[in-house]
């Protein structure tokens, strides 16, 4: 299942999210990632999928549910997909939705890369670095990909893209939430011109169970450094679209497999199914997994690889 939600989504509304992608195939492997530790590390484009097979996906959730936004996002890095471009080209040509798509922002270097998402209406790269050894250190790109190289793409998208782009800074404590650390990051916004800065923490389990959030404090700190940046690190709220499930099971487990979920948002589902015992079951089977983080608990795909503590 290609297409799914809508989920609640901070900025932008009731999305519904499109992967056209394998689960976990990234050119980052970043230390925060919500689903866990990338497994297919590269920066090769390929058509993962037939189009033709993703785009019913897509037309079936899109005609059993109202959205905001249809959101290409993925498992892993969105623009790998050789037919980007070509989904999007269709779903504007065939549905009144606005269309998104959140990136890591690393392959914008690439003119075709860029040239796939200029029918977009909101374009949402990250920018968690503003420096190499920092870029190193929390997104773990594939070797090829440098730093200044990531950078200069993004700027160039920018200078031809007529939609809004939306950056997304996520801060980690200890790795990019030092005054020195935010100011590298400030200098290379205002390079960008984005539209909008979005200042994001960790608030899912992350790929390594050592990445903790910055305190308040730091949080705040940052929002002035950076200047004029949306904060929405607390937690999501609303409801996940459900049309196209025909089972508590079945809609826990496609929507947590791309956005793990909250103990409280997966019981919400099974009520709105009249079931009940649906998430123990599927984590005595071995399907889901159950993860403690910020002392709350969420429910997660059985795939779902998280690094230990650091030596």
């Amino acid at each position: 299942m290609h297409a799914y939600g809508p989920v609640p989504s901070r900025r932008l509304g009731r999305s519904i999210g499109v992967s056209p992608i394998p689960p976990k195939t990234c050119s980052y492997t970043c230390v925060y990632c919500q689903l866990g530790r990338t497994t297919k590390l590269t920066v090769k484009r390929e058509s993962f999928y037939p189009k033709e097979d993703v785009l019913r996906d897509i037309e079936k959730i899109v005609a059993l549910n109202e959205a905001d936004y249809l959101t290409f996002v993925g498992d892993g890095e969105p623009t790998l997909s050789r037919d980007l471009g070509w989904l999007i080209r269709e779903c504007r040509r065939r549905f009144s939705l606005k269309i998104a798509v959140i990136t890591n922002g690393s392959l914008f270097f690439d003119p075709d890369v860029r040239e796939q998402v200029l029918e977009a209406d909101v374009i949402l790269p990250s920018l968690d670095a503003g420096s190499e050894e920092v870029f190193r250190r929390i997104n773990r790109p594939h070797p090829s990909i440098r730093f200044d190289q990531m950078l200069e793409g993004q700027v160039m998208l920018r200078e031809l893209f007529d939609g809004q782009i939306w950056e997304e800074v996520m801060l980690v404590s200890g790795l990019n939430d030092s005054d020195q650390a935010l100011s590298e990051i400030r200098d290379c916004l205002d390079r960008l011109g984005a539209d909008r800065v979005y200042l994001n923490v960790p608030i899912r389990p992350p790929a390594e169970e050592w990445v903790m959030p910055p305190s308040p404090e730091r949080v705040l700190r940052a929002s002035e450094i950076l200047g004029n940046a949306w904060d929405i690190s607390g937690y999501e709220t609303g409801e996940f679209g459900l049309g196209g499930f025909s089972s508590a099971a079945e809609a826990i487990l496609q929507l947590c497999s791309r956005h793990p979920m909250r103990i409280d948002q997966a019981e919400m589902v099974e009520r709105r199914f009249g079931e009940e015992g649906v998430i123990e079951s599927l984590i005595r089977s071995g399907e889901l997994k159950l993860i403690t983080y910020r002392g709350k608990s969420y429910v997660a795909p059985a795939r779902f690889r998280r690094g230990g503590r650091p030596s």
